[in-house]
């Protein structure tokens, strides 16, 4: 099973698609878009497709660099990061909730950096991501 809920690379995601599938985590999902947007300019949204095993995922870009990906699930989405030391460092003196800085503690180390995955149901949780992503384009 591919951990996007989007697996078959001939049908991309379409707007409407995010909303079928996420159920009352689209708003969740509608306010972290709307926070980046707000908070790191210009941004854009690019579907991409990864992997069979992946599947289809929403890439935030400043430019030609990803600051976050975003990847649909049945009633929750996923939010992942590339962290670099710097932002690493960066995030331990944000005021950002205890299971954040340690998903980013626990994540695994890779040449681009940590990979932090935070699963997202509730409005309520992607104020510390917006953040995230802001340290992300910083560093």
């Amino acid at each position: 099973m591919a951990l996007s809920a989007f697996a078959d690379q001939a049908h991309q995601p379409t707007d409407r698609d995010p909303r079928s599938i996420l159920g009352k985590s689209y708003v969740a999902w509608i306010r972290l878009i709307e926070l980046v947007s707000d908070r790191i300019s210009p941004v854009s949204q690019v579907w991409g497709f990864t992997s069979a095993s992946s599947g289809w995922g929403l890439r935030l870009k400043r430019n030609d660099r990803v600051i976050l990906y975003m990847t649909l699930r049945e009633d929750h989405f996923l939010v992942s990061f590339a962290l670099g030391e710097k932002a690493v460092a960066a995030a331990r003196t944000r005021k950002l909730p205890t299971a954040v800085l340690k998903a980013i503690e626990s994540a695994p180390k890779y040449a681009e950096g940590r990979g932090v995955r935070l699963e997202v149901r509730q409005a309520r949780e992607v104020s510390a991501l917006a953040t995230l992503a802001e340290i992300k384009n910083e560093h």
